[in-house]
């Protein structure tokens, strides 16, 4: 079953359970995976969805950061909801000890001796970890490793 099939599936189950919050979250996906292949002019692959999730989730984080910054719990409570729901639609993400074994291997393979080789090393990097590991710890990661 592909992503889209799944949400509209879990809609129909929120909708039946009257899960507002759950059922809120769900469509504003919906809405963004529909968006997006508005933009692109055709259906969207897996791949190109999980794409579209992981942008979700970081707006999300980045939200929730800038709440907590400013002392709004409430909202916090509400973003976070938010982000465990992203998450489950996202495949299981890598632990940063798996994360740091797949940034040495790709710095041995690209042959990266200093910090002007970040970029050929992310370029190598996020298509091996699409949408399992967080892009700004690959490249703290990746920094640390070239310093």
């Amino acid at each position: 079953m592909n992503l889209i099939d799944r949400l509209t599936n879990d809609m129909k189950e929120a909708m039946k359970a009257r899960e507002k919050a759950r059922l809120s979250v769900i469509r504003m996906l919906k809405t963004s995976l529909h968006n997006e292949s508005i933009k692109t002019g055709n259906q969207l692959s897996d791949e190109e969805a999980l794409a579209v999730l992981t942008r979700e989730l970081k707006q999300r984080k980045d939200s929730l950061q800038e709440f907590e910054n400013a002392g709004r719990h409430d909202l916090v409570d509400e973003v976070s909801f938010e982000i465990a729901i992203v998450q489950s639609y996202l495949p299981e993400q890598l632990s940063e000890d798996d994360v740091q074994s797949i940034v040495d291997e790709t710095i041995s393979e690209v042959g990266a001796v200093s910090k002007a080789d970040i970029g050929k090393v992310m370029k190598a990097i996020m298509p091996k970890v699409k949408g399992r590991a967080d892009g700004s710890l690959i490249n703290r990661l990746v920094r640390g490793k070239l310093n």
